[in-house]
């Protein structure tokens, strides 16, 4: 029995990915050991959050870095950063920027929901977001023509979420933030390399703690050492309500420290992905293969189709019986509505694959003998 069972909650076992309704990671002992004694001892949080910029720039090769509760929240504190720098008349404002220089330009393709609006993230931080071009088409004359005496940054998406084609790279953003003097944010939430986008020249990078990094709920910001400032300055402004505790910090801290010397485990999950579409060769109607990530991670997945006609289930269907089964199994559904349901290793605890397989044997076991009958 798991902690969550102890409590009349239902087992999980997460082939979705690093999602947030799931509880994003499961953390090694180690970060679970440090997040345990964080939570038993004092600190001054001010020297706490400085030694956590100073971490996370060690490890993103940035100027300096500011810890938050989430990619979520360091949206809205970059975007507030970028507005009222560290002048704390203008941070209590936040979000009420009326009268500053307040306009983020966002491609209308990276106009997403993550779970929540991105939007919205952004005025909560007293952006207002001018979206350009079309939802699969942006030039760079409309990113151009966007910028104004009330452009504050420029924001970029970098997420399996946002249209993949169409869209303006990261490396034009960038050059034209540079040529116009406007700081350019980028959102990498789920991207595991922490070094590249600053490398690349971004102003602000933000990313999810408890995902790629495999940490706590947490989020970082990282970037130049004056907007740094700046985002920790925020804290004092809205900031306030979604603060970081000790505890999450010293678990960032130390999923940081862990990642540094983290070993390539791509070629295992792979394995185990190769595995199951095995076992599952033999299920009629169930095609399997290996596909990377929509965005171009290196994070491969096995994909199975579902021949409805042959299954007597549709891969709808067959998701919802996994979720509501006993443990609940919960898989990548984006693509069920044309047949395919994915299966992310990454997440999967020991063995669980064999259990998926069952499951899966199981249900399309009863659809077939209820067709018979």
């Amino acid at each position: 029995m798991n902690i969550y069972q102890k409590f009349g909650l239902r087992k999980i076992i997460n082939a979705s990915g690093k999602m947030t309704v799931l509880g994003a990671s499961a953390v090694h002992s180690e970060i679970a050991q440090a997040l345990s004694a964080a939570a038993m001892d004092y600190v001054d949080i001010h020297e706490l959050m400085i030694a956590a910029g100073k971490k996370i720039a060690q490890v993103t090769g940035a100027e300096n870095g500011c810890p938050t509760a989430g990619a979520a929240p360091g949206i809205a504190i970059a975007t507030a950063a970028v507005i009222a720098g560290e002048n704390l008349a203008l941070i209590e404002r936040v979000p009420n920027t009326d009268g500053l220089k307040n306009e983020i330009i966002l491609q209308k393709g990276h106009s997403v929901h993550f779970g929540a609006s991105l939007p919205q993230m952004i005025a909560l931080g007293g952006g207002k977001v001018v979206e350009v071009g079309q939802a699969n088409h942006v030039e760079k004359d409309h990113i151009l023509g966007a910028i104004n005496e009330k452009t504050a940054a420029l924001f970029y998406i970098k997420s399996h979420h946002a249209v993949q084609k169409g869209m303006q790279s990261l490396e034009t953003m960038i050059a034209i933030a540079k040529e116009r003097n406007i700081p350019i944010l980028v959102d990498a939430a789920a991207e595991e390399d922490f070094k590249c986008y600053i490398a690349k020249g971004a102003d602000i990078v933000i990313y999810s703690g408890g995902k790629a990094l495999e940490g706590p709920t947490s989020g970082l910001i990282c970037g130049r050492d004056d907007l740094m400032k700046a985002c920790h300055k925020q804290y004092k402004g809205i900031g306030r309500a979604m603060k970081v505790g000790k505890e999450s910090i010293v678990g960032l801290m130390t999923a940081l420290e862990r990642y540094q010397s983290k070993e390539d485990d791509s070629q295992g999950q792979m394995d185990r992905m190769n595995w199951l579409i095995q076992e599952l060769a033999a299920v009629p109607g169930i095609k399997g293969a290996i596909v990377q990530d929509e965005a171009g991670r290196a994070i491969y997945r096995a994909q199975l189709t579902v021949d409805e006609k042959i299954t007597g289930i549709s891969a709808i269907t067959l998701a919802n019986e996994l979720e509501t089964g006993d443990p609940a199994i919960y898989t990548r559904n984006y693509y069920a509505n044309i047949g395919i349901i994915n299966v992310d290793p990454r997440p999967l605890l020991l063995d669980q694959e064999r259990i998926i397989a069952n499951r899966i044997r199981e249900i399309i076991s009863k659809c077939k003998g209820k067709e018979e009958n």
